[in-house]
């Protein structure tokens, strides 16, 4: 279990993380989301003790980072993957992290076994491509078996069944009991893999929910589709009512600024005969960008 509690971090002027709240818990795949300078990246230093806190606190199963004893075997980090010696190869990298905790030999080939890298093993690190790279990362922040996993972007790079492997793969881990935390840009792909999403912007804390609730937030004043076999009498109607109305490729008629209650209940009193009458869905990078909109620290003219 990660708990973040009212941590802050400051770079002189700059406050890059602002009295941050939540809890990471075990058994299911958080999502850490945010804009570009929204704080990702600084808040999982702070958990894992590569910066110090301005105030509040960041526990790791009920402990600060530099308290842990066996710190491998408690938590599994990838937060920069090509941050490894270049003219080692992957298994001696491994090797040199496993024998600073007493981890046996086995469990170096167990994990490059489950990471895809057998046959490039034993080449050196600077010949890797990125989404070699990303596995090895991988490899290495599993390789204590940790209870807590925390990794950052861990699909960049991989093609798209690398990308089926590390998603079965964080599945996998939190079925087991694992926490398992990770942040992402590829909303499509944490759409599929997360269950729970910790969103800030700013360094604050946007929201703490699940994808599912996230989306529907999202979703409340997202447009209505209805089609009718008059559509004519439909639209006006609605415009009528107060709505804005947008007719589609295929005839059906986008509607803003009612239910999808109100549409029925209005086609019912015009006596209008509706063929559908659907909410239009966001996707979680809809649902992201209208949330985030007022956080986005870089935008475009």
């Amino acid at each position: 279990m990660i708990e973040v509690s009212g941590i802050s971090k400051r770079y002189g002027e700059r406050l890059a993380v602002d009295d941050l709240s939540f809890t990471v818990r075990p058994g299911v795949i958080t999502g850490f989301l945010g804009p570009n300078g929204a704080g990702k990246s600084t808040t999982m230093r702070l958990i894992l003790g590569l910066d110090a806190p301005s105030s509040g606190s960041a526990l790791i199963n009920g402990k600060p980072y530099r308290e842990l004893r066996s710190p491998l075997h408690e938590v599994g980090a990838m937060l920069e993957a090509r941050a490894i010696h270049t003219g080692r190869s992957g298994y001696n990298h491994l090797l040199a992290l496993a024998q600073t905790q007493g981890i046996p030999r086995k469990r170096v080939d167990e994990v490059i076994d489950m990471v895809g890298l057998q046959s490039v093993a034993r080449k050196r690190v600077g010949g890797f491509s990125l989404g070699m790279g990303q596995r090895l990362g991988v490899a290495a922040a599993l390789l204590g078996d940790p209870k807590t996993v925390i990794l950052d972007e861990p699909a960049n790079g991989l093609d798209p069944e690398g990308i089926r492997w590390i998603r079965n793969l964080l599945k996998g881990l939190a079925a087991d009991g694992k926490t398992v935390f990770l942040s992402s840009h590829l909303m499509s792909e944490m759409e599929q893999t997360a269950e729970q999403l910790i969103v800030i912007g700013k360094g604050r804390l946007i929201a703490d929910t699940s994808v599912a609730a996230f989306v529907a937030q999202a979703s409340s004043g997202a447009p209505v589709r209805v089609r009718s076999p008059d559509g004519a009498a439909l639209s006006a109607a609605l415009i009528g009512a107060g709505a804005r109305v947008r007719t589609e490729e295929d005839g059906a008629i986008g509607v803003q600024g009612l239910t999808i209650e109100q549409v029925g209940e209005l086609a019912a009193a015009e006596r209008l005969v509706l063929h559908e009458l659907t909410p239009v869905q966001l996707s979680l990078e809809d649902a992201f960008m209208s949330i985030t909109k007022d956080s986005v620290e870089y935008q475009q003219a």
